[in-house]
Formats: C-alpha cells, sequence, structure tokens
C-alpha cells in the first residue's frame, strides 16, 4: 500500500472541501482524495494497488447525521453511512421492503456487514480479475485506452447486458438492485449544497469512458436513499457458485403491487449480469394488468434478456438469468403479506 495522508472530517461542508480539493487535479482517482466509511472495498483496492488515494478523508463523524434509518408515512429513508447489518436486521424493513432487507442479508458475511455502510455498498467497484491484479495492463477502467483483456480472456463472471466494445466488468453489488426496482433517490451533498437524483442516474454504463463509473462530481458524496410506497410483495433471489457469501451469477429483485389477483405494478432488476445496475423496463411492463402465471412469468423472463450479449465463458449466464427472474417472480407473486 502507497503513503497517504489522512483526515477525520468533523461536519459535511469540511468533507466536501476535503474531497473537492484532493480530487482536483485526477478525474481517475488515482492520486485523489477518497471517503472513508466502513473500507471494505476502499482498503481492499488500495492493498491491491488498484487505488492510490494520496488523501483519505474519514467521514465516519458524519454518523450522527448520515445513519438514520427511517420507515413510516408509507416512505423510506436511509442514510448513507447506516450500516447493512442494521438496515437489513430492522424489523419494518423486514415487513415493507423484504426485498432490501433480503439483498443486504445476502451481501456479505456478518464481520462486513457490521462494517460497510449503505453508501459505499452502492459505489463498490468491480471484482473483474484484470481490474484488481495490476500486472495485467490492458484494463480500461484502469489505464483507458490500453483495452479490455476480459473481452478474449476469461469472462465467465463478467456482463451480458449494457456492454460496450470497451468494457464488459459486471458490477458486482445486491443492494443497488433493490434501490433501482423501487426508483430510490439518491441525496447527493457537496460544494452547492444537496441535490437529489434517480438513483439509476448514480451509475454509468461503460460506453466509451468505463473509467468513469458514476454521476457524482469532484467532492460529492452520497448522504441518503429515499423510496416512496410501500413493497412488502418483493424479494431479493441471488444465484452463486456457493451458498454462502459469494457475488452474484445472476441474481433478480422483485416488487409487485398485486391487487385481486391482478398485477397493477411490477418492478425487475438484475445483478450479476450488468455493467450497471440493471431495471428490466420492458419485462416489467409484460406484467402490469396480467394475472400471474408461469407462462407469463417465461415471457418475462425472456423479455428481461432479450438483449443480452453472451460471449465464450459467460453465455450461461442469459439462460441461468432467465431461471432467476422467472423464480423470483413466482416467489413474489406467491408470498404471503
Amino acid at each position: 500500500m502507497r503513503s497517504f495522508s489522512y483526515q477525520r472530517a468533523s461536519d459535511p461542508d469540511m468533507a466536501v472541501r476535503a474531497l473537492a480539493a484532493g480530487a482536483a487535479n485526477d478525474p481517475l482517482t488515482k492520486a485523489a482524495a477518497q471517503p472513508l466509511a466502513g473500507g471494505t472495498t476502499l482498503i481492499d483496492l488500495m492493498k491491491l494497488d488498484v487505488m492510490r488515494p494520496a488523501a483519505i478523508v474519514d467521514i465516519n463523524p458524519l454518523a450522527h447525521a448520515w445513519s438514520a434509518i427511517e420507515p413510516g408515512g408509507g416512505s423510506l429513508r436511509l442514510g448513507a453511512l447506516a450500516r447493512m447489518s442494521d438496515v437489513a436486521a430492522h424489523a419494518e424493513i423486514q415487513r415493507s421492503y423484504p426485498v432490501i432487507a433480503d439483498s443486504l442479508k445476502l451481501a456479505a458475511s456478518a464481520q462486513l456487514r457490521n462494517m460497510a455502510t449503505l453508501g459505499g455498498n452502492v459505489m463498490q467497484r468491480t471484482r473483474c480479475n484484470y481490474f484488481r491484479d495490476v500486472s495485467y495492463e490492458n484494463c480500461n477502467k484502469r489505464n483507458p485506452g490500453s483495452g479490455c483483456a476480459a473481452m478474449d480472456g476469461v469472462n465467465r463472471m463478467h456482463a451480458v447486458l449494457g456492454v460496450s466494445d470497451q468494457c464488459i466488468a459486471t458490477y458486482p453489488g445486491d443492494f443497488a438492485q433493490a434501490l433501482i426496482a423501487l426508483d430510490a433517490v439518491v441525496e447527493i451533498t457537496g460544494k452547492a449544497g444537496t441535490r437529489g437524483i434517480p438513483f439509476a442516474q448514480l451509475h454509468k454504463a461503460p460506453g466509451s469512458t468505463p473509467e468513469i463509473e458514476t454521476t457524482l462530481q469532484p467532492g460529492e458524496l452520497i448522504s441518503a436513499f429515499s423510496i416512496q410506497g410501500r413493497w412488502p410483495r418483493s424479494v431479493y433471489l441471488k444465484a452463486r457458485d456457493r451458498q454462502s457469501y459469494e457475488f452474484a451469477l445472476s441474481s433478480a429483485a422483485i416488487a409487485l403491487d398485486v391487487q385481486d389477483g391482478t398485477i397493477r405494478d411490477a418492478r425487475v432488476a438484475l445483478g450479476g449480469v450488468a455493467t450497471v445496475p440493471w431495471r428490466a423496463r420492458e419485462a416489467e411492463a409484460l406484467l402490469k394488468g396480467q394475472k400471474f402465471d408461469e407462462a407469463l412469468a417465461r415471457r418475462v423472463a425472456d423479455a428481461a434478456f432479450a438483449d443480452a450479449r453472451g460471449r465464450r465463458h459467460n453465455s450461461f449466464k442469459i439462460g441461468l438469468g432467465r431461471r432467476v427472474v422467472a423464480r423470483a417472480l413466482q416467489q413474489a407473486a406467491t408470498m404471503e403479506i
């Protein structure tokens, strides 16, 4: 790990100023200031020499203002510094937003969930081996313009949706799929104050600039997430190589609003198969106004992967993803609430 300076932020303004100053000269963040919360991703990448921040800004002192868990009135607000374990264990979230609780429980071991924050979790970077191993020079995320070793290399864990000819690295998170499915809004604090954007606008597909992963500006921090409405009929289903604490090969976050057997509203999000948190809106449209059956679930699953592009080792994800979506729909449609 390389040397760096350390600063402990006492308030949001101090954190924003320190991060903005440190990021001013390096858009790729290799020598920029980085925020430290749980540190479960950042410290790992620093040890691997993938991230090389010149300064670390500890934002844990902001937890008194940014870690509240506030359900009520048909809505939910979650502070970005809330710990994953606290949110997953919250009784009202388990009742009204089980897709959130499940996505957090399945994301990591208990030790990591006790440390990791919600904001840090959605900002985690890909687990692509070529990105995380600096001996591979051909990684457009680390070295823009160098190429993508995964294209013709070992790409079993890589994305089949949202890919470009520059990058096929998979977004690894679970919680983000629940947020994008529920139309969450991200509260962002920066030099100009606080702004809100749809969670769907936070992450950027690789396109021609895979090194730019989010729409956050230098110095900006995620301070909270908010969701309108209650979604008690919702599930998160995750298929992985092993049962315990592994990243998804394919996952689905499903939320349904059903009245008298008819689906009034439906949300379908996919994980483990896309370069960013992925909302399958065309698939959702097939569900609305329909009564659920297995044939409908298969049509929806096919629509969710209609634009998928597999490669040598990861084409199996398309069939697997369809089965995961169909099974998650079945679970959501038949759950007792």
